[in-house]
Parts: structure tokens; sequence; C-alpha cells
């Protein structure tokens, strides 16, 4: 996905054919991934992160200053743009609200593994956690991180999308506008470069120069990443088990190359940022479960998530690319049921872990729950932690949650609401610092 949406910008903004703009980005994050490891992504992560802020919420204001927008008040009143700004959809309409509402909070949240929200931890979030000072630095640079990148980040984005309704109100003047823009390329998602195309030439290098550090510290974090499972989980476990601490740091310089090849050749493939966002949904729909359960369940093993993610790949593969009548939001319900059917059915099919490595896990994590009462912990004056952190969870999501609506219903205009929420989101943070000490 951010390989497509880098070749959008290359070919909008700077001119370029989409695999030039990859090789280029691609090779700058290469080396630096490649020879720094993760310290150097996480210390060029800060100013890449720094850099595409102060990029996006200045290109923001200069573009809402437009003569053709005239400010928010212009731009909230304007016909483009007044039926765009519900934050709830068409509640008599099914077709909007099942999809957008419903499914994402009934089944999505749960059953649907995304790279950096997975639904029971995991991935280069946990990556960068295990890589922090100590568990308390952990917990507080992930909440920073997610009121960051939820509650603030989009709204640039959110504000330059609704002024493309003015400036570009279809498709066809956007290919109007930039006829050189390959065709299967064209979809809502050019909107947003499109509309940097009417910043000034100096703020325009530093709007580009930010995309393209988001672009860099995306790929950096996904390579690293990859190639840690495919060294540390295939290649020393399975391939060289001997491999000395050198071999392996070569073995991960090659696979954050191929990874960096597919990843780039699959963003040329695709079409659309809702396609590759549907893509990733699916294949991740049914797993989510899985890394949930793998904490209250004593019986899910290796097997059970490798039958999972191959059964789930294959089934987002079918009804990607097959002539199916579904709807997007029914190929994740129908995927995640059939994934799960298969998932239980080869845990039951296969040896569980032996009771060494589950009782090591019960004395280092003491998950608790009726799902762990075979493997009771050995000391029974530890309290469970589950209740607290579940309560933990639900208070940072009405803080973040909160900082996010609120912010946007300031925005709007709505200050009653905005402060309300922001109100309650302030409530909430207290709340949550003492449940989490």
């Amino acid at each position: 996905a951010v390989s497509l949406a880098a070749i959008k910008f290359g070919e909008i903004v700077l001119g370029w054919p989409g695999w030039v703009t990859l090789t280029i980005a691609g090779s700058i994050t290469l080396t630096y991934s490649a020879l720094g490891g993760l310290k150097a992504i996480i210390i060029t992560d800060f100013f890449q992160f720094s850099l595409a802020m102060l990029g996006s919420f200045w290109g923001m204001f200069y573009i809402l200053g437009l003569p053709e927008i005239g400010g928010l008040s212009n731009l909230f009143t304007h016909p483009n743009v007044t039926d765009k700004l519900a934050l709830l959809p068409d509640m008599s309409n099914p077709n909007e609200w099942v999809p957008v509402l419903l499914v994402p909070l009934a089944v999505q949240w749960w059953a649907s593994y995304y790279p950096g929200a997975e639904p029971g931890g995991g991935g280069y979030i946990a990556q960068r956690m295990f890589s922090a000072k100590n568990e308390q630095h952990a917990v507080a640079a992930t909440f920073l991180f997610n009121l960051a990148h939820y509650a603030v980040r989009p709204w640039p984005w959110i504000l330059i999308a609704l002024c493309s309704l003015i400036i570009f109100p279809e498709l066809t003047d956007i290919q109007k506008a930039f006829p050189a823009l390959a065709a299967d390329k064209l979809d809502h998602d050019v909107a947003y470069a499109a509309m940097l195309t009417l910043l000034p030439p100096g703020l325009l290098g530093l709007v580009s120069a930010s995309l393209m550090a988001a672009f860099m510290s995306t790929m950096s974090s996904q390579l690293n990443l990859g190639a840690s499972y495919l060294v540390n989980d295939l290649y020393h476990r399975f391939i060289r088990p001997q491999a000395m601490q050198s071999e392996r740091v070569t073995a991960g310089r090659l696979f954050t190359i191929i990874t960096l090849i597919l990843g780039g050749g699959f963003g040329l493939l695709l079409t659309s940022a809702s396609q590759a966002f549907n893509l990733m949904l699916m294949i991740g729909a049914g797993t989510g479960l899985i890394y949930i359960l793998r904490w209250f369940w004593w019986r899910i093993n290796a097997y059970t998530e490798i039958v999972a993610m191959v059964s789930s790949l294959f089934i987002a593969g079918y009804f990607n690319f097959s002539d199916s009548d579904l709807e997007g939001w029914q190929k994740i319900v129908v995927g995640t049921l059939l994934t799960t059917i298969v998932w239980i059915t080869a845990t039951y099919l296969t040896p569980a872990e032996n009771d060494q490595t589950l009782r090591n896990f019960v004395n280092q994590v003491n998950p608790g729950g009726p799902g762990w009462r075979k493997y009771p912990l050995g000391d029974s004056t530890v309290p469970w932690p589950v209740p607290q952190a579940i309560l933990c969870m639900a208070l940072g999501c009405i803080v973040v949650y909160g900082c996010l609506l609120g912010l946007g219903q300031l925005i709007y205009g709505h200050i009653e609401i905005g402060s309300l929420l922001m109100g309650l989101a302030l409530v909430a943070s207290f709340g949550l610092a003492r449940a989490w000490k």
C-alpha cells in the first residue's frame, strides 16, 4: 500500500514513472535499514515523523488559504463538501453503515490482522516496545504513538481531501489535469497528491520531502520486521540452526533486499488504496482471533497460526481475484468464518505444546482465566493482571477516540460537543494513569 502511494505521488507531483520513485526511495531506505539495523531506523523515524507532520500541517494551512477554498468556514459550507461532513454514515442505508460502522465494530477489530494494529499485539509495535529502556517507557511510547497517529495525524489529510472536492470534484477533472497519469492508477486516492501541486515551489519541496520521509519510515519498519521474522523464525530455526551472529546479519540484509523488491513489485500491480486495504484485511481475516486467544487458551499452538495464515492467504486470493459477487465487507465476514473453521480444526488435530513450555509461559506471563485452569500459577498470591489491562485498554480507547472526534468537532466549529469529547478524553486519561499504576 505504501509503495502504491509513493508511485502515485511520484507520477503526479514529480512526474516520475512509478519504478523510478520506488528505486530511489527504496535504495535510500535499504541502505540505512540494512547497515544500521533497528537503531538506525528508530533514530531516522524520529526526524522523519517530525518532518512529515511539519509538511502536512503547513501544506494544509496553505491550501485552506487558497482563494478557491477561502478558509474553514467556506470549506464546510461549500455544496461539494457539506454532505461529506457527517462523522457517522447514513443509518437509513444499510449499504453505508454496515461496512463502515457495523463490520469494523462487530467483526473487524478482533478478526483481522492489520500491520501495526494487531488484535493480540505483535508486529513492529511489539518490536519497538521490546527495544525500549523498560516496560514503563515501552507502554508510554506506544500510547504516545496511538495519540499522534490516530488522533492528530489524520486531520491534515482529511481537510486536504475535503478541499480536493472543490478543486477536483470528479475523477475526470484529475485526469484532465494530469494526462500523463497511468490509467490503472487513476482513483480517488490520487486527489491528495493532486492537491499538493497547488503549493508554491519551496513549500512543495518541503511537503514532498515529508511524504518521502513518511514512505521511508514505514518501509524501513516493515523491512526490518520482515527480515527479523525470516532470519529468526525461518533461517536460524529450520535452515541453519548453527549459524553465527555474523551469518544471521548477512542473511537479514539479503532478506531485506528480497522483501523490498517484492513489496515494490506488488505496489506496481495494485491500482488503488482501497484495493490494497481490502486485500490486507482479507489476508488477515480470521487470524486476529488467534492472536487474542493465544493469551487465554493453552491449546493454541504454532500449527494453529501457520494454518490460519496459509488458509487466509488462499481464501483472500480466491475472493479478490475471482468473479465473486460478494461486497468487500461480506468477503471479510465469510473469509473470517472459513479461516476460523480451518484453524480450529487444525488446533484439535495437531499436538499441543509440551507441558514444560506451557508451564514456563504461565510462570512468566500469568495469563490466568478459565482457558489456563489446567496450568495454574505456582504462586497463587500473584494478582491476575488481565482485568486491569482490559480496563486500561478501554480507557485508552476513550482517550484516543475522544481526542480524534473532539478535535474534529472543534475544527468543524462545534465547540460544545468538541469540548465535551476532549473533556471526556481528559477524564479518561486521569483514570488510565491511576489504573496503569
